[in-house]
């Protein structure tokens, strides 16, 4: 206002990131715009899915003069032409399967100029593959295994609405490689300590301590996860949770600078409260055999300054796509409780 006095002929635009301080500079008849630089995205609708359902006469249409060979358990095709129509790291219909109306899939392994190599995936939905005692219930969570136990995919990024199974299906693959596989040496989880209500106030203990009321989500998928093994009685089960507990270890975001993580299996839940910088911040952590795995639904931003389309997790989808060593999928389903799916719908 000080200013509008000073420079009456001059044009004085107040720039907050504060949607109530913006409300209130209209009211006062200055002009108010929102700081638009750190937006990744106008319109979380174009935010990239991971995958794309072909037509069904794609094949038809590209597949004269296709390749195709068998190499450690996976048949790779090679197409030339619609290399355009396939982003990499996305998942297609299989040749020959879109015809008869199957839905099995493959992901865009590499593009060269016009020429696609094309991969088939392990069906994760089958009982034989499972992993840690949990299969994949739809084509989104088989997509989000193939990533997650993949060892050439470094950095996995899975969007979703509540009860998808984003935590779930990760928890599963990592203690399939740090326990069964031997790939890394342990868990780490970390998440953002954004409360949804008000704050309860300080917290006794150490850093763990700290965080364990934080870990909710993280308990209640060990619990999930403990229960698969039907054989294993009920010391069975025990020895296995304190296995697994020694294993996982929960660390506070505030004290990440400066570390690096070697042979870990990091996961970053909560990641849409996370700024793009806290972002990068925790990405380059990543030292050498280690994987990045970030779990989100940006319908559920608790920060007041942060928007879908300036929220972290947008932010590494959209700059990660496309790289060989990365890997999202926006899982649609939920698979809690009927009560869940209703309630994400109507609410």
């Amino acid at each position: 206002m000080h200013l509008q006095h000073l420079h009456p002929k001059r044009s004085v635009i107040l720039v907050s990131k504060d949607i109530n301080m913006r409300i209130k500079a209209r009211a006062l008849g200055i002009a108010a715009e929102d700081y638009f630089n750190d937006k990744v995205l106008e319109d979380t609708e174009l935010l990239y899915s991971g995958m794309r359902e072909l037509p069904a006469d794609f094949w038809d249409r590209h597949g004269k003069g296709m390749e195709s060979w068998q190499q450690g358990g996976h048949t790779y095709y090679r197409i030339t032409g619609p290399a355009r129509a396939v982003a990499a790291r996305q998942r297609v219909p299989l040749p020959g399967e879109a015809r008869r109306g199957s839905r099995s899939t493959c992901m865009v392994k590499e593009i060269t100029g016009r020429t696609a190599v094309l991969q088939t995936l392990k069906d994760y939905t089958h009982q034989k593959n499972n992993v840690w005692g949990i299969t994949a219930r739809n084509r989104e969570q088989n997509f989000a295994l193939n990533l997650l136990m993949n060892p050439d995919v470094d950095f996995v990024s899975l969007l979703g609405q509540a009860g998808t199974g984003k935590t779930l299906l990760t928890l599963a693959a990592g203690l399939m490689l740090t326990l069964e596989f031997k790939v890394y040496s342990e868990i780490i989880m970390t998440r953002v300590t954004v409360p949804v209500g008000e704050d309860i106030g300080f917290l006794p203990g150490t850093e763990e301590e700290k965080m364990n009321p934080w870990m909710g989500a993280l308990e209640d998928n060990l619990d999930v996860l403990n229960k698969t093994d039907d054989d294993a009685g009920e010391w069975g089960r025990a020895a296995t949770r304190d296995l697994i507990r020694s294993r996982i270890k929960v660390k506070s975001l505030n004290f990440m600078r400066g570390r690096t993580f070697i042979n870990k299996f990091l996961i970053i839940d909560e990641a849409q409260n996370l700024t793009p910088k806290q972002m990068k911040t925790l990405v380059t952590r990543a030292g050498p055999g280690t994987k990045v795995v970030c779990l989100g639904n940006i319908a559920q931003i608790d920060t007041p300054y942060l928007t879908e389309g300036s929220s972290g997790i947008t932010y590494v989808v959209d700059r990660f796509k496309g790289w060989a060593h990365s890997g999202h999928v926006t899982l649609q389903r939920g698979e809690r409780s009927r009560l869940a799916d209703h309630a994400a719908e109507i609410l």
